[in-house]
Parts: structure tokens; C-alpha cells; sequence
């Protein structure tokens, strides 16, 4: 079993100064595979500072210096795809296909996209004599999950070096491999030294460190709700900016005149996707009562079809939740579900049948079930998928905005007109119109307890820059005389 006791700070590989490990577990296997130190404030403290001396300079680069720093990374990371996806099916069980078309992918999408914008982003703008300038905000704290590591990896590194921040980065430390990878990548691309660090290790210590931490100036987190409730407490006391996209409850509205058939399967997919542990599945699905019936029907067929298991076996849709924790906290939801009344229609407690080892979940979907139940209320993170009846478009509507999350939605309609009218009304920071897929140019974040900030294309910018204005700026010497 290999140990990874290392951080990469300052441009080298750093000795942590703790002495706790901790084994990274393969969910498909149960068996720890690997282990990794976990850091401390100690830690911390010298990665900010890296982070801080190179800010200086770094802050101050041109764009076409921060272009071609980016298209190294890039090109590095493209060299190490393969391994990527590896590295993140091994970690959070993502089966091979979806590892590499989805998973790896998404990390070198971002940092594509990040490049696009930086192309043309207008950092100056003039209003009247006022030159209105953007600039890096400063050192960085990026916290993420290990849902989707290289993608939210991506999304927060891509803009905050595109801008001229530096960065130090907590990756998961249940899925810290693919980070651990990444380092390696910008290492190779020859990323200034300092510009960007990373430490592993607990939320509790290196997260709350970052979080706590006069030199950091923005802290950037994706995770649950209640950690982000956290690190904003602990943001607070340096009047540090923090950008949060935390959980969902995303409602699915199929209205009446929808091809029911495609619409249900197309959301049964799409909620068990990545075993339903995105923070954005629409794992509420809404259907007028009069269809109900028939949408189980259809919901229960489609649920049927998805292959559990191995995750490098190349049939295999649905691979293990990512840890025991993970796995017995979406077990008692299940049960919450049956005990409230909920009609369980497939699925249900327990492994899928002929499994017997790893944190594999039954694609599970309950039926007639209300609002006010847990399983519709609660974020499950696992393939758990709710049918809620509705009467009219106006109590779907209701419904749909009657949770304390807004991420993300969905609604389907024959009439484009009325899907849109629909969506204008969800409070939610996204919408899927018939079943139209996410768009990496386009801000992806959330209303309520989903967060704050956006990410992704030119609004993932916004959070790591500083707007300045300098009056008198358009003056000439005369004038200002």
C-alpha cells in the first residue's frame, strides 16, 4: 500500500508536519489501497505563505502570461487523462465509462473554459471619467468534495490562476488521489512556485485553518450545507469572501403534455447517475396524478435496466456510494421512507442482489410520496429517487420551490411557451427546459441554503476578483488642473 505523506507547497513536495495517516478506501473492495497524511494548521500556515509571497508577482503577470500558463496545464493534464479517471474511479467508485467521459473529463473542461474566457475577459471597463478596473482578490482557499473531485478542481483553479490569484487547495480527503494527481500536473506545467499549494486532510483541521486564516482572502468551498454553515462562521471573524455552492433537492416537473415515456426514463438516468451523489440530480420528480400510475410504471422499468457493480466492468451504469458512512447514512433514509408510508416501487435496504461486498446501493425509487416525508425534504446523496403527485401547474410550482435548497430543477412540456413559463417561477439558479444538459459557459449555483457565488465560464471569475474604481482616471492633466 502506498503512503503519500507529502504536500506540494511552494513548489516542492513538503514532508507534512503531523503524524496522522489516514487509508484511502476503494468502495468497490472495501480494502484501503493507499494512505495519505493528514495536515495541519502547521501546514497551512506554510502553504498560505508560499501562497502570499508568489501573489506579488503572480498578481501582476499579463494575460498572455496567464494564457500560456493555462494551456500547460492543460496540455498536461491531457497527457494524463487516463490515469485521471483511475484515479477517481478507484477513489469514489465512478464506473470506468463515466470516469473518463464525465468525471476526468469535466476537470479538463473547466480549465478549457477558464482559457476561453480569459481570451477576451474585459478586466477594465470607463464610466464617465471613472476607470473601472477588476483585480485578483488575493490568496485563495478552495475546499472541495469528492462527488465530483476534478470537477469542482477545475472550476476553482481554472479561474482563480486565470485572474492572478494563487491558491491553496483541501481537496477531499476521502477522495484525495486525483488531487494528489493534479499536483503532479501542475507541477509539470511549471506553475510559478507558491501559486499553487496543496494540503490534504480533515475539514475540522485544514479546512477550519484556511477558513480561520488572516492571509487567506476568499475562500471558495463545495460541499454539504452544514459544513458550508461552518466555514462561513469561521470566515467570518476576517470579513473573508466566501463562496459556497452547497446542497440541492432539485425538482423534476413533468407537465401533462410531455412525452411521459421519454421524460421518465430520461429522469430516472439522470437522478441515478454517478449514483445519485451530485448535488444537483433531480432526485424529486414531480408528475401530474392522473399520469402517476403509469409514470411508476414506466419509472419502475428504467430503474430495472441500470447494471450495479464493478465499476471497471464495461456494462456496469451504477457503481458504489463512496464510503460506509455514505452508504448507512442513505440505508436509514431508505428505511425512513418505507416507515413514513412512502410506496417503495423498486429497490429498497440492503445490497443488490449477488453483491456482497463494496457500498453498493439498489437503484430505489419510492411512489405517492409527499412533501412533508424525509425522503423528500432531506439531500440522500445516493440512487434514491421520490415521485411526488401533483394536481395543477400552479401546486407543482409550490412544490417544487417548498424546500429550503435551489440549486437546481428541471421541467418538461410539449409547449416550449409553457415550460418556460414554468421555469421563470422555480427558485432555483438553474433550470433544465426539456431535459436540455448543463452548459460549462452558463453560471452554475444555487438560490436559499444551495449557496451563494457562481461558478463556471465568465461568472466563475466574479468571486475571485476585486472591483476597483478610480475616479478621474479619463482626466487629462488640464482638466484635473
Amino acid at each position: 500500500m502506498n503512503e503519500y505523506r507529502d504536500f506540494y507547497i511552494d513548489g516542492r513536495w513538503t514532508p507534512s508536519k503531523g503524524t496522522r495517516t489516514l487509508p484511502v478506501i476503494n468502495p468497490a473492495t472495501e480494502e484501503a489501497y493507499a494512505a495519505i497524511a493528514l495536515g495541519t494548521a502547521e501546514d497551512v500556515d506554510l502553504a498560505v505563505a508560499a501562497a502570499r509571497r508568489a501573489f506579488e508577482s503572480f498578481s501582476r503577470t499579463s494575460r498572455q502570461e496567464r494564457i500560456e500558463l493555462l494551456e500547460a496545464v492543460i496540455a498536461e493534464y491531457g497527457k494524463r487523462s487516463s490515469d485521471m479517471a483511475d484515479a477517481i474511479s478507484a477513489e469514489m467508485g465512478a464506473p470506468m465509462t463515466l470516469a473518463i467521459n464525465a468525471q476526468a473529463a469535466a476537470g479538463l473542461g473547466h480549465l478549457k473554459t477558464a482559457l476561453k474566457v480569459l481570451r477576451s475577459f474585459e478586466f477594465d471597463e470607463v464610466i464617465n471619467d471613472t476607470r473601472v478596473t477588476r483585480e485578483p482578490i488575493g490568496v485563495c482557499g478552495l475546499i472541495t468534495p469528492w462527488n465530483w473531485p476534478m470537477n469542482q478542481i477545475g472550476c476553482k483553479v481554472g479561474p482563480a490562476l486565470a485572474v492572478g490569484c494563487t491558491v491553496v487547495l483541501k481537496p477531499s480527503e476521502v477522495a484525495p488521489m486525483s488531487a494528489l494527481l493534479f499536483s503532479e500536473i501542475v507541477h509539470a506545467a511549471g506553475v510559478p512556485a507558491g501559486v499553487y499549494n496543496m494540503v490534504n486532510g480533515e475539514g475540522a483541521v485544514v479546512g477550519e485553518a484556511l477558513s480561520h486564516h488572516p492571509d487567506v482572502d476568499m475562500v471558495s468551498f463545495t460541499g454539504s450545507t452544514r459544513a458550508g454553515v461552518l466555514v462561513a462562521k469561521a470566515a467570518a471573524e476576517t470579513v473573508k469572501r466566501v463562496a459556497q455552492e452547497l446542497g440541492g433537492k432539485s425538482p423534476n416537473i413533468i407537465l401533462d403534455d410531455a412525452d411521459l415515456e421519454k421524460a421518465i426514463t430520461t429522469s430516472v438516468q439522470r437522478c441515478f447517475s454517478n449514483s445519485g451523489q451530485s448535488c444537483n440530480a433531480p432526485s424529486r420528480l414531480l408528475v401530474p396524478a392522473a399520469l402517476h400510475d403509469e409514470a411508476v410504471a414506466i419509472a419502475r422499468k428504467a430503474a430495472q435496466t441500470l447494471k450495479v457493480g464493478d465499476p471497471k466492468a464495461p456494462d456496469t451504469n451504477l457503481g458504489p456510494v463512496v464510503s460506509d458512512v455514505q452508504f448507512k447514512k442513505i440505508q436509514a433514509l431508505i428505511e425512513a421512507g418505507i416507515a413514513e408510508g412512502a410506496q417503495l416501487v423498486t429497490g429498497g435496504p440492503g445490497l443488490p442482489d449477488g453483491l456482497t461486498r463494496g457500498y453498493f446501493v439498489k437503484p430505489t425509487i419510492f411512489a405517492n410520496v409527499t412533501n412533508t416525508m424525509t425522503i423528500a425534504r432531506e439531500e440522500i446523496f445516493g440512487p434514491v429517487l421520490a415521485i411526488l403527485p401533483y394536481g395543477s401547474d400552479e401546486e407543482a410550482i409550490a412544490i417544487a420551490n417548498d424546500t429550503v435548497y435551489g440549486l437546481s430543477s428541471s421541467v418538461t412540456s410539449g409547449d416550449i411557451d409553457r415550460a418556460r413559463a414554468v421555469a421563470r417561477r422555480i427558485r432555483a439558479g438553474m433550470v433544465h427546459i426539456n431535459g436540455a444538459p448543463g452548459d460549462s459557459d452558463a453560471p452554475f449555483g444555487g438560490y436559499k441554503q444551495s449557496g451563494n457565488g457562481r461558478e463556471w465560464g465568465r461568472y466563475g471569475f466574479e468571486d475571485f476578483l476585486e472591483v476597483k474604481s478610480m475616479f478621474g482616471y479619463g482626466r487629462d492633466e488640464r482638466s484635473a488642473a
